[in-house]
């Protein structure tokens, strides 16, 4: 017996703001979800395949990349 949760590919981490709006972009980009703590802002796109993650810990360049993200999604 095989279990499913086992073959669930893990999220992708993605270190550059510009690689996270090209993914963003994406055709396959099907939603955008952000995660506010007190120490950083997680910015979540749900792709088909993978869950890509942007940690940011300036609140400025949050709020810059929180703006410039596609309005469709």
């Amino acid at each position: 017996m095989v279990m499913r949760h086992a073959m669930l590919a893990k999220p992708r981490k993605i270190e550059e703001i510009k690689d996270f709006l090209l993914t963003a972009r994406r055709k396959d980009a099907k939603s955008v979800k952000i995660k506010k703590n007190k120490d950083n802002v997680k910015f979540k796109v749900r792709c088909s395949r993978y869950l890509y993650t942007l940690v940011i810990t300036d609140k400025e360049k949050a709020e810059k990349l929180k703006q410039s993200l596609p309005p469709v999604i």
